[in-house]
């Protein structure tokens, strides 16, 4: 319980992010994620709470999808925090693509704190009907 109390306090500052910068740097939380699939193709919904659309950066390389934001953990000036639970104020997230996906025409919205990712079929994926003639 002791080492708790101790990782507590030196996690805290007065500006509410952990005093030991560098052992956060390259760390970020990994935000949920649902996926739902239909016939057109698949739709992402990341929650990103307290995520600005200015701090969001999704990115598409080759076959892989990166979700990449930041929120800004800061207290007012006038407040002090005793104990802080979320310290890192990062969220990161890739994912691999099908070549069923079309990535040229991902829609993206950012709505209170959910980012919904839409993500439609490639043309050669959708199914098609074939015609059935008799000889």
């Amino acid at each position: 319980m002791n080492q708790l109390r101790e990782q507590a306090g030196r996690r805290s500052s007065s500006e509410g992010r952990p005093q030991d910068a560098s052992r956060y740097s390259d760390a970020a939380l990994m935000p949920p994620v649902d996926v739902v699939e239909d016939a057109n193709g698949i739709t992402l919904y990341a929650d990103l709470p307290g995520v600005s659309r200015e701090n969001l950066h999704v990115q598409v390389e080759a076959a892989t999808l990166t979700i990449n934001a930041e929120v800004d953990l800061g207290l007012p000036e006038d407040l002090q925090a005793s104990h802080t639970e979320v310290g890192l104020g990062r969220f990161h997230r890739t994912f691999t693509l099908s070549q069923e996906l079309d990535p040229e025409r991902i829609a993206a919205d950012l709505s209170n704190g959910v980012l919904k990712l839409s993500i439609p079929k490639a043309e050669h994926a959708k199914p098609r009907r074939i015609a059935v003639t008799a000889v």
